[in-house]
């Protein structure tokens, strides 16, 4: 497949719309949103954070969708085909920052196959114990390695099986089973969670309980860092998938119920995640580790935690692998639209690469945390912005208006192309540096 007007699209509306919501609902939903909602204090960065959901997120994405729509390339050929400077060159640039990820974002995945296979051991009555699996600072012991690292090799696998079928019959399919059910398990555990004794207070901590000067510089960049790496932007899945998007899709829908599903993820996590926490007088700020080291203990404490824990890592991990084979689609699109490889040599050959990027994070996930902060937040806000730019700036007035339009209806306001011209780039950057200021210098 090559970039041009034959280029796949999306084949019904309502896979439009599960394959958007999959792309941006991933393991950041799920793991990063309740512990960064720790760390940062709660109830000021959950509600700043749906603050800039819709102020900035919506218009970013519709910027993303229409730059991929209109050049019909994805990450290498859109900066290019916008118009950017050297947009060959950063195109390439966020193609191997892609590889990098993807290569962490696999072993992660592994893991939370390793979790959800030693719940349902626990469930028919092996004595496994998930907790000790992965101590919050320590990485895997000796004796697990291997079958870690066969987790891992698994979900590349299955990734790859997805990726050969192609846009329709692969990812939109895979797509529109795996959310629904996701939504409903995040339902069940919601549920559960909530009716624990002592929940109220993780409520309250975590939506309730606000006050003005929780709300930092360093809480502002963590929420929208963490909304940029939510939704998946940063010129790279989005621009893909939104190559994908028919000419007479009105980008906005698109763009808002990406939002609304990914937020409404992201919440629907917490309450499962936080009350359950503070029922049981745990820690709601420990990092990665809430996940691996805190809910299995929560898991353990009630009845038939097991079913509880096997539902919760079988739907963490629906989330994480639609994620991962976006990322790997970014990677197989970059690679067919630029060079002579098939789509199945590209898929084996991206698949060969994230494995072996995966055995360093395999080995000792202190590692995790640095590469997740520069391949997640930081080089994923960047990203954006170069997106954002490319839009507003490297196209036309005019040439921006339309490919942000649908084919055959009114251009979009004015006013919302001199937001993304002007406003998103001004409060990524005010914020930045705002935080900079207070905190470093």
């Amino acid at each position: 497949m090559t970039a041009s007007s034959d280029r796949e699209t999306f084949g019904s509306r309502f896979g439009t719309i599960m394959t958007l919501i999959g792309v941006a609902v991933g393991l950041g939903n799920v793991w990063r949103f309740p512990y960064m909602a720790g760390t940062f204090g709660g109830a000021a960065f959950v509600l700043f954070y749906i603050a800039v959901s819709v102020l900035i997120g919506v218009p970013a994405l519709m910027a993303e969708y229409a730059l991929g729509r209109h050049t019909r390339r994805g990450t290498v050929g859109a900066f290019a085909a916008g118009g950017f400077p050297f947009g060959r060159q950063v195109g390439w640039f966020f193609f191997c920052v892609v590889i990098a990820a993807t290569g962490y974002y696999s072993a992660v995945i592994g893991w939370v196959l390793y979790y959800a296979l030693a719940q349902a051991a626990l469930g028919v009555g092996l004595g496994i114990d998930a907790a000790a699996i992965l101590p919050p600072d320590h990485g895997f012991v000796v004796k697990s390695f291997l079958l870690q690292l066969g987790c891992t090799g698994a979900v590349i696998v299955a990734c790859a099986l997805v990726l050969l079928k192609g846009l329709r019959a692969g990812i939109e399919r895979a797509s529109t089973i795996i959310m629904p059910a996701l939504f409903l398990i995040l339902l069940v555990l919601t549920v559960r969670s909530l009716t624990l004794p002592g929940a109220g207070e993780g409520v309250r901590w975590f939506i309730l309980k606000f006050r003005w000067v929780d709300l930092t510089p360093a809480v502002m960049l963590a929420a929208i860092g963490h909304m940029v790496f939510s939704l998946s932007l940063g010129g790279t899945f989005m621009v893909v998938y939104g190559s994908y998007l028919g000419d007479r899709e009105n980008v906005a829908g698109p763009a808002i119920w990406t939002v609304v599903g990914d937020t409404g993820t992201s919440l629907l996590a917490g309450f499962a995640i936080i009350p359950a926490v503070f029922a049981l007088h745990l820690a709601p700020a420990q990092g990665p580790g809430l996940l691996f080291s805190t809910l299995p203990q929560v898991f353990a404490a009630i009845p038939a935690g097991w079913l509880f824990g096997l539902l919760f890592f079988t739907g963490l991990f629906g989330a994480g692998y639609l994620s991962n084979i976006a990322a790997f689609e970014v990677l197989v699109a970059g690679l067919t639209d630029n060079t002579d490889l098939t789509r199945a040599r590209a898929v084996w050959l991206m698949a060969a690469a994230a494995f072996l990027i995966a055995i360093p994070p395999t080995i000792n996930n202190a590692i995790f945390v640095p590469w997740d902060l520069t391949f997640g937040s930081g080089m994923q806000t960047l990203g954006a912005l170069l997106a954002v730019l490319t839009v507003g700036w490297c196209m036309n007035r005019g040439e921006a208006l339309k490919a942000l339009s649908a084919e055959g209806t009114r251009p979009v306001p004015g006013w919302l192309l001199f937001w993304i011209r002007v406003g998103i780039p001004t409060g990524i950057l005010t914020v930045g540096v705002w935080w900079l200021l207070t905190s470093v210098v």
